[in-house]
């Protein structure tokens, strides 16, 4: 076999390994190279090649045909720092840094990242690193900065086989150099466009219901033990739209229904296009030092909290923009007319009316923190005209709260009682009739 063959086939096998995926994710890297060379000689005994069909272009592709990514390595010298990444192909790439917080934001195509669970997460002036889909066809990683560093160099080159390294070296420099690099990068991306819903049909009578798991993609929000409050999140979300649909009573809207980013100006647009008549938002909290302090929370949106951990709560969910690398910064809505103003006021009514309602059922089935329901200033919950809440499932902190946040049995009953307490909410002779009741009058 020539040497240009034998390159071919290499290449060749190696992407039929990544589509299947199974194997290369449980070996380490020396493993799979004797499993790669094992297997090219048995196809070279053979005398044939591998048989691989290959996608249209026109389609989209599966997630097993992304680029994918695994044996992160993050090292540091002196005064740099130096990331590298495998890849199983060579992709374009984008990187640079932002201030407050600084960071560095690595930008790639969509990937398929398979990275090892014990990898090192920081080193030198790296206090970290996270990664995830950011858009549908991009994704990122973001590198948290202890200190201000610049990039040094940033490549995805070529190596053997037709794989790619990413090769990212950032060099420790003074605040003033750092500040100057961060003018030079690229302009805050606009918001991410939302999911695609279905379209309202003409005459549609029921009630529209948005529900908002919170984080996704790129920002994984708590993660506790390898669990990220965004999977956590998701999977109540998608079961309470599934127990909401199943009545025949509701059009239930995911603000995402996978593992995706969807910015907070998107999260309230959503609720705002599809003239939702109840938005709910879900999440999971953590307080690593107090491991103590459990169960669930339920929010409304106030501009003064009612008390200093509602407060930093907030403070810490409207930050999660920046965790993808978007510019942090609630929108300013326009509330000087006083028709507005009283639409908000009206809003924030119903808003308490449903949350008061969802704090009884949901202490009849599931363990309430010691002060169920509290507000804050929310920016997921601004919209002016849909009445909305936050539901704090439980703290990922509290080893007992993890616990029951994996049980399916807990879940179906917290999904059983937040789904009551739509219900009465509904029920009641003054639930508002949102717009998209008014449509029908």
């Amino acid at each position: 076999m020539t040497t240009d063959g034998t390159e071919q086939l290499f290449s060749h096998f190696h992407q039929a390994e990544w589509l299947r995926g199974a194997v290369s994710r449980r070996m380490g890297q020396g493993a799979r190279r004797l499993l790669l060379a094992v297997s090219l000689l048995c196809a070279g005994l053979a005398g044939g090649q591998p048989a691989i069909s290959q996608p249209s272009v026109s389609q989209p592709k599966p997630q097993l045909e992304l680029p994918v990514a695994t044996d992160v390595r993050l090292e540091s010298q002196g005064e740099t720092v130096r990331l590298a990444m495998t890849l199983s192909a060579v992709v374009p790439l984008k990187a640079w840094v932002q201030a407050a917080p600084d960071r560095l934001i690595i930008e790639l195509p969509s990937t398929n990242f398979q990275l090892q669970p014990g990898a090192r997460k920081s080193a030198g002036f790296v206090s970290g690193y996270r990664y995830g889909l950011f858009t549908a066809d991009k994704a990122r990683i973001i590198v948290d900065l202890a200190q201000p560093a610049i990039l040094a160099s940033a490549e995805v080159k070529p190596v053997r086989g037709g794989f790619g390294e990413l090769s990212i070296e950032l060099k420790k420099v003074g605040r003033a150099e750092f500040l100057a690099e961060v003018a030079k990068a690229p302009r805050a991306e606009p918001a991410t466009l939302p999911p695609a819903v279905a379209e309202k049909r003409v005459g549609e009578t029921r009630r529209t219901v948005v529900i908002d798991p919170g984080h996704g993609g790129i920002d994984p929000g708590t993660v506790v033990a390898s669990t990220a409050e965004k999977s956590v999140v998701l999977g109540f979300g998608t079961a309470l739209r599934d127990q909401l649909e199943s009545t025949g009573r509701y059009r239930v809207v995911m603000t995402r229904d996978d593992d995706r980013f969807v910015s907070l100006s998107d999260r309230v647009r959503i609720g705002q296009n599809e003239k939702a008549d109840l938005f709910i938002s879900i999440h999971a909290d953590s307080l690593t030092q107090a491991q103590d302090v459990r169960g669930a929370t339920v929010y409304t949106r106030s501009e003064r909290a009612t008390d200093a951990e509602a407060a930093k709560l907030a403070a810490k969910e409207n930050e999660a923009d920046s965790a993808a690398g978007l510019e942090s910064g609630e929108e300013v809505q326009d509330v000087a007319g006083i028709l507005m103003d009283l639409a908000r006021r009206e809003t924030r009514t119903f808003s308490g009316v449903f949350a008061r309602n969802l704090v009884d059922k949901l202490g009849a089935s599931v363990k309430m923190h010691r002060i169920p329901l509290r507000s804050a200033r929310f920016w997921v919950l601004s919209a002016p005209d849909v009445p909305s809440v936050l539901i704090e499932l439980g703290y990922m902190s509290s080893p007992k709260d993890a616990a029951l946040l994996s049980s399916a049995e807990w879940r179906g009953k917290a999904v059983a009682a937040v789904s009551a307490a739509i219900e009465d909410y509904f029920a009641r002779e003054r639930a508002p009739v949102g717009k998209a009741a008014e449509a029908r009058q």
